[in-house]
C-alpha cells in the first residue's frame, strides 16, 4: 500500500522532536481509504459461515444437499472438504489442540465455523447457509476457568485429561513471604474484553495462476502482520514462498486482534483453490465482537511487607483463560505477565504459578499490551490494598519500593533486563500535575458534609516490555528526480508509520516530506518483515529506516564528490543541498545526485535490517480522578493524568494520539467493558446493543485528559527510542479501578471488580453498609501444586508465545 506524501514543505533543521502532522490522514478522513471489502476484482465470489449455536456439542450430521442446490451457490465446504490438516496458528500453546478450517468432530464454542457457503453474491450465499441442516449432539460445557480446573469437568479435548492447555510452576519452592511482618492478599479478575477494532476480520483471496507449471495465490487481508500471514498460508498450501502474496491494504484497528491469520482465514482460501475463483469473507460485527477477545485472567497475589511497608517477597498465581482451542492469550499467563510480573519495584523474592486453561468460549488473543496490563494491574491493585492495610498513602508505598534511577541496566527475579529508566521521577511528575493534594482536600470536605457523589483518587507506576529485540527491514530508495520511496517491515493499522518513517529520511537526508513516499504491507514490494505488535514499529522499523537512510546518505556523498571533484571527506550536506566546505557557490541538490546514480550505477537506494539486542522497557505513572454517586454506584471520569516515557520522543503529536487512544481503552476496561458468557457459554454480550462499549460522552473530556512524556533514551538503539503504542492502556486501568476504590474506602470498601460498573459499586456499597468488607480473597485451586516446574521443558514444548 503507498501512503501519499504529505503537503507540508521541508521544516528546517531536525524534524525530530517536532510535532508533524500525520500525512497518511487526508485519505482516510476525505473517505479515500482503501480496505479489503473495498478491493474489487472480476469474479469474486461471496463467504459466509455456518457457525455453532452451542458451546459444546458432537456433530452428528450436516446436510447440505438444499444449500448446494440454491441459487448462486458454487460450493458448500464441510471440514472432510477442506483437507485433513490442522491449520497452524499464530502462536501455540499446545499442539495437541489442533484446530482446522472447520469445526471437525465436536464444536467448542458458540460461533465455531461448521460449514462454509460460497455464492455469486453474498445475499446468495445468506440465505444458502441458512438451508445448512446440522444435527448436534449437546455437551456440557464450561466457561468459567476456575470451573473448568474442577473434578467432572467438562473436557475440551478428552485426549490431555485436562482442561490444562499449559502450566508451569516456580522451581523454588521456598516461601516468598517469610519474615514479612504484614501479608495483603487478594484475588483478582481481569475481565475478557471485545477488541473491537472498527473493521472486523476481512480477507479476499485470488488464485493466481503464477507459471506453467504452478498456482500461487494474492491475498489482501486484514492484518498487523502480513508477511507472518504469508508464511502461514505457505505452511496451510504447500506452495513456494515466492507463489504466495499477501497484501494489507488499510486497516481499521486490530489491538493485537489480528495477529497473522485464524482459522476462518484458511477455510476461505481453501475454497477458492477448490473453486479457482476469488473469494471474500467479511465479518459480520456480531461476528467480530465474538472473535477477537482479550485478558482473561483470574490472579492470586500475596505480597509481604516489612514495618515499613518495603516489600519483602510476592507469590503469585494465575490462572488465563484460553477459550477454546488453547487460543495463545491464555498462554499469556505464562509468558509475558510472569515476565511483567516484578513490575517497577524491588521485589527481592518471588515466586510465580501459571495455567493457561481451556474454557468452551471463544478463543482469546491479544489485546493491547497482550500480558503486560494484566501484571501491572494486579501489582498496582495489590499496593493500594497493601497501603490502606497500613494505613500508608498510596505514593509513599510506592516511593519505598519503586527501583531507583541509579541502578540501571537492571536484571529481574523473572529473566527480565530493564535497559533504563526514572520511575520516581515520572510517579512524582504526575502527581504534581494532578495537583492530587488539592483533590485530596476536596475530597475531604465531600466525606465531611457526607455528599453523595464522593471524589476517588487512583494512581499506577509501571513498566512494561517493548521491542522483543531481533531485526526488522528498512529501505530508502531514490528516484532519478531525487524523490524518496521509503519502506519497513513493519505494518501500520494507524499509527502513523509514514510521518514517523518519512520523518526519519527527511531529517537525515534533507528531503522534503512532500517529496518522500511510504511503501508498506505487500510481500511482493517489502520482501521481509516482522509486522506490528509489541511497541516495536519504531525501534525496529524506524531504526531499520534511519540506517537504510545512512547508507543512502554515504552512497551520495561518494557520488556527489566524483561529480564535484572532491574529496568525500570535504563534503558536506545540509538541507539537501551537496556542498564543499570552503568552496561557496558550487553546489549540488538531490534531483543531480540521483539522477547521476541512475545514469552511470544502478541507482541510489539500500536494503537493510537493523538489529537490536534485547527488549526496551517503557514506563510511567498515571494518576486518575473519579466521582462516585454512592446511590447508584454510577462513576464519572473527571480527570486521568499520563506520564509515559517512551525514549526518544520522534514526535510528540503521534506519541500524544497513542497516549489518548490507550488511555480510553484502559479507562474502558476498568469502567464499562467485560465479554459476559452464561454459566454454559452462551454469549450475552455479542453486539454493540449489549456490550457496553462507550461513546465520547462517557470517557473523559479531552480537556481533563493530560498527557505528557518523560524521556530516558535506551542505549539499545540510535534513536534512543522505546515503545508507546500500548504504554498508556497498561497505565490507565489500575490508576482508575483504584481511584473508585478511594472514592468508597471511607464506608469500608476494600476492593471492586473490574469493570466497575453501577451495579458492582452499590453491592460494595451496601455490602460495606451491611458490616465489614471481608478481605478480597480465596484460596486458589490445588491444580497449581501439580504444574511442572519452569524450566522443565514443557514451556518449550507447547508454549511459543
Amino acid at each position: 500500500m503507498a501512503v501519499p506524501g504529505s503537503s507540508l514543505g521541508h521544516v528546517p533543521g531536525s524534524l525530530l522532536g517536532n510535532a508533524v502532522r500525520r500525512v497518511e490522514d487526508p485519505e482516510l478522513l476525505v473517505g479515500r481509504g482503501s480496505f479489503v471489502d473495498n478491493h474489487r476484482l472480476a469474479g469474486t465470489t461471496h463467504a459466509v459461515f455456518v457457525r455453532s449455536p452451542f458451546a459444546h456439542a458432537r456433530i452428528a450430521a450436516v446436510d447440505t444437499t438444499e444449500a448446494a442446490a440454491a441459487p448462486g451457490v458454487l460450493g458448500v465446504f464441510r471440514s472432510a472438504d477442506l483437507g485433513d490438516d490442522p491449520v497452524a496458528p499464530f502462536a501455540v500453546v499446545n499442539p495437541k489442540c489442533p484446530r482446522y478450517a472447520l469445526a471437525r468432530g465436536k464444536v467448542r464454542y458458540v460461533g465455531d465455523p461448521v460449514v462454509l457457503v460460497v455464492a455469486e453474491t453474498a445475499a446468495q450465499a445468506l440465505d444458502a447457509a441458512e438451508l445448512v441442516d446440522i444435527d448436534y449432539d449437546e455437551l456440557p460445557a464450561v466457561a468459567d476457568v476456575e470451573a473448568a480446573l474442577l473434578p467432572g469437568a467438562p473436557l475440551q479435548f478428552e485426549e490431555l485429561g485436562s482442561n490444562i492447555a499449559v502450566g508451569l510452576r516456580a522451581p523454588d519452592e521456598s516461601d516468598p513471604l517469610e519474615g514479612a511482618s504484614h501479608v495483603t492478599r487478594l484475588r483478582m479478575v481481569n475481565q475478557r474484553v471485545a477488541t473491537s477494532p472498527i473493521e472486523g476480520n476481512a480477507i479476499l483471496v485470488s488464485p493466481d495462476l503464477v507459471s506453467p507449471d504452478g498456482q500461487g495465490l494474492t491475498a489482501w487481508v486484514s492484518t498487523q502482520h502480513p508477511h507472518l500471514a504469508r508464511d502461514l498460508l505457505v505452511k496451510l498450501t504447500g506452495f513456494d514462498r515466492e507463489r504466495v502474496r499477501v497484501v494489507a491494504p488499510h486497516v481499521g484497528g486490530a489491538f493485537g486482534g489480528k495477529a497473522g491469520i485464524g482459522a476462518e482465514h484458511a477455510a476461505i482460501v481453501l475454497a477458492a483453490l477448490r473453486l479457482d475463483r476469488p473469494v471474500r469473507w467479511t465479518e459480520t460485527r456480531s461476528e467480530a465482537t465474538l472473535s477477537m477477545h482479550g485478558r482473561a485472567q483470574v490472579q492470586y497475589a500475596e505480597l509481604g511487607l516489612d514495618d515499613d511497608g518495603r516489600i519483602v517477597g510476592l507469590r503469585l498465581r494465575v490462572l488465563g483463560d484460553c477459550g477454546a482451542y488453547a487460543g495463545f492469550g491464555g498462554g499469556l499467563a505464562v509468558g509475558p505477565s510472569y515476565l511483567m510480573a516484578p513490575g517497577p519495584y524491588r521485589i527481592p523474592r518471588l515466586r510465580y504459578d501459571a495455567a493457561a486453561v481451556l474454557t468452551n468460549t471463544s478463543p482469546v488473543g491479544a489485546f493491547r499490551g497482550a500480558g503486560r496490563p494484566e501484571a501491572a494491574a494486579l501489582l498496582e491493585r495489590l499496593l493500594d490494598l497493601a497501603a490502606d492495610e497500613l494505613g500508608m498513602e498510596p505514593e509513599e508505598i510506592r516511593r519505598r519500593n519503586l527501583l531507583e534511577a541509579d541502578s540501571f541496566p537492571v536484571q529481574t527475579l523473572t529473566g527480565a533486563t530493564y535497559d533504563t529508566g526514572d520511575y520516581r521521577h515520572a510517579l512524582d511528575e504526575a502527581l504534581r500535575i494532578g495537583d492530587v493534594e488539592a483533590v485530596r482536600r476536596e475530597q475531604a470536605e465531600r466525606r465531611r458534609r457526607g455528599d453523595v457523589r464522593q471524589l476517588g483518587v487512583g494512581l499506577a507506576t509501571y513498566v512494561e516490555i517493548t521491542g522483543f529485540g531481533g531485526t526488522e527491514f528498512g529501505s530508502v530508495h531514490l528516484g532519478p528526480d531525487g524523490d524518496a520511496v521509503v519502506s519497513a517491515g513493519t505494518s501500520a493499522h494507524g499509527q502513523g508509520h509514514a510521518t514517523s518513517f518519512s520523518m526519519i529520511v527527511a531529517d537525515r537526508l534533507g528531503i522534503p516530506l512532500e517529496k518522500i513516499r511510504y511503501v508498506q504491507s505487500d510481500t511482493a514490494v517489502v520482501p521481509t518483515g516482522g509486522g506490528t505488535g509489541g511497541s516495536r514499529s519504531l525501534q525496529m522499523g524506524g531504526n531499520a529506516v534511519r540506517q537504510a537512510s545512512e547508507e543512502v546518505r554515504e552512497k551520495a556523498l561518494e557520488i556527489a564528490a566524483r561529480m564535484l571533484e572532491a574529496d568525500p571527506a570535504d563534503l558536506r550536506l545540509e538541507d539537501g543541498t551537496f556542498s564543499v566546505a570552503g568552496v561557496p557557490g558550487i553546489s549540488l541538490d538531490w534531483a543531480q545526485v540521483a539522477g547521476e546514480a541512475h545514469r552511470s550505477e544502478d541507482g541510489l537506494g539500500s536494503d537493510t535490517e537493523f538489529f537490536q539486542d534485547g527488549a526496551t522497557f517503557p514506563f510511567g505513572a498515571h494518576v486518575a480522578v473519579v466521582e462516585v454517586d454512592t446511590e447508584t454506584g454510577f462513576v464519572r471520569p473527571l480527570r486521568h493524568i499520563a506520564v509515559d516515557d517512551c525514549g526518544t520522543v520522534l514526535n510528540p503529536l503521534i506519541v500524544a494520539g497513542q497516549q489518548h487512544g490507550g488511555g480510553a481503552q484502559g479507562i474502558s476496561q476498568a469502567l464499562w467493558e467485560g465479554f459476559v458468557y452464561t454459566d454454559d457459554g452462551t454469549p450475552l454480550t455479542a453486539t454493540f446493543a449489549d456490550y457496553p462499549l462507550p461513546t465520547a460522552a462517557d470517557m473523559v473530556r479531552l480537556d481533563g485528559l493530560v498527557v505528557t512524556n518523560t524521556e530516558t533514551p535506551t542505549p539499545l538503539n540510535p534513536l534512543g527510542a522505546k515503545g508507546i503504542g500500548e504504554s498508556a492502556t497498561i497505565g490507565s486501568t489500575p490508576a482508575v479501578q483504584n481511584a473508585v476504590v478511594d472514592a468508597l474506602s471511607h464506608l469500608g470498601v476494600r476492593h471492586v471488580e473490574m469493570p466497575c460498573t453501577p451495579e458492582r459499586v452499590w453491592r460494595a456499597v451496601q455490602e460495606a453498609a451491611a458490616g465489614p468488607s471481608p478481605a478480597p480473597w480465596h484460596e486458589p485451586p490445588d491444580v497449581f501444586t501439580s504444574l511442572p516446574p519452569r524450566g522443565g521443558g514443557q514451556e518449550t514444548e507447547s508454549a511459543e508465545i
